[in-house]
């Protein structure tokens, strides 16, 4: 009786493990397979070439190599000497694991938040082109007072399309900071002596309370990130070479070709300046801006005079169609539309009273093809060709 009482109770006992044990094999196999089923953080490359290593140490193998907007998933990170690493599976035939620095990778967060601000502008049509005077950083926001914003770094010569601009005040940590190009992590910049030129370039820093940055819409071949904010300084404008020779005394903001011929301000833009040569000469409506000896402030207008260049194509040459007789406190941006002949161009412009209201130019030809420009003012009439 005895004995079958304890057979009785290990059977029991050993039912019981039994349970347990089928249970923690289930709760595992959902765990993992819950785990396994979890989306990957991604990222893509930004980097013209990079290579995934098979470990962070200088001495690591090359295991593969991933170009500019490869799609690349981000399965852990580390941080070695002072440089975040991610080590990532690249999307080659082989699923290649390995390690790769972080600032070669644009996180798909980032990426989102960069697609957003262009959502922003999708309407808005190029208002001028533009290209680095040297290597800069494309920013989620036009601060560069941190790191938190930097989307990647843009290489010299980079070129885009312009959508718009903004003045910001200067902050304590920008203040004796001429670009935009954050040093690599764990490294010390070097503060050169200070010669008499370093010296009037510091005074002049001091005179403007204000920066100028760009928003700016980028092409895939230049940066995954399709629009940002890039600091003014870095930035050189390239005007097309068919309206270059035109700009004296004032600077040129904005720019339109009425032709229908490439009307973007941007036709050969983002192939960077030199290709504008190749352009045919053309019909253009420009928004210009005299110099100010005094600083720039944050509520300057963005331009005070309209001008629009005729061409005919018969004699091959320019011609002043309209120039507003008086400086304006204009902003952007500057809209053309209509077909053919009949075409219009808006811009916004402050009133008397104080209040910024649209302004259309009508564009028509006459019966000897000159181009004419009706003006919203009756105090503006449009000029007779030259």
């Amino acid at each position: 009786m005895i004995v079958s009482l304890i057979k009785m109770r290990f059977q029991r006992k050993r039912y019981c493990l039994g349970i347990l044990l089928i249970c923690a094999v289930t709760f595992g196999l959902v765990g993992c397979s819950t785990f396994g089923s979890k989306k990957d953080d991604t990222g893509r490359v930004i980097a013209r070439r990079a290579q995934v290593r098979s470990s962070t140490a200088v001495v690591a193998a090359d295991l593969v190599e991933v170009t500019r907007g490869d799609v690349v998933d981000i399965l852990d990170s580390d941080t070695v000497d002072g440089e975040k690493w991610l080590f990532v599976r690249a999307h080659d035939t082989e699923n290649t694991e390995g390690w790769i620095e972080a600032r070669y990778i644009m996180t798909q967060e980032v990426l989102d938040k960069a697609r957003k601000l262009a959502e922003e502008d999708k309407d808005v049509p190029a208002q001028a082109t533009g290209q680095l005077r040297a290597s800069s950083n494309l920013r989620l926001t036009p601060d560069r007072s941190g790191k938190d914003n930097i989307m990647m770094k843009l290489e010299s010569g980079s070129s885009f399309e312009i959508v718009g601009w903004k003045r910001v005040p200067k902050t304590r940590e920008t203040e004796t900071t001429e670009s935009d190009d954050a040093p690599k992590a764990g490294s010390v910049q070097r503060s050169p002596g200070k010669t008499q030129n370093n010296a009037d370039a510091e005074e002049q820093v001091v005179e403007e309370t204000d920066e100028l940055w760009y928003k700016v819409r980028l092409s895939p071949s230049v940066s995954p990130a399709p629009a940002g904010w890039v600091y003014g300084k870095q930035v050189e404008l390239t005007v097309p070479s068919d309206i270059i020779f035109y700009r004296t005394g004032r600077e040129f903001v904005a720019w339109r070709r009425l032709d229908d011929e490439g009307s973007a301000a941007t036709t050969t833009g983002a192939k960077g300046k030199d290709a504008a040569k190749e352009m045919k000469p053309g019909s253009w409506v420009i928004l210009e801006k005299g110099s100010t000896s005094g600083p720039h402030t944050a509520d300057e207008p963005d331009f005070d005079r309209i001008y629009v260049l005729g061409y005919d194509k018969y004699r091959q040459e320019h011609y002043t169609a309209f120039r507003s007789s008086q400086d304006i406190r204009g902003y952007l941006p500057l809209k053309v539309e209509g077909q053919g002949d009949n075409k219009t161009f808006t811009v916004r412009v402050q009133g008397e009273d104080g209040q910024i209201k649209e302004a259309t130019y009508s564009l028509s030809r006459d019966d000897r093809g000159v181009l004419r420009v009706t003006s919203p003012s009756s105090s503006e009439t449009p000029r007779k060709k030259r």
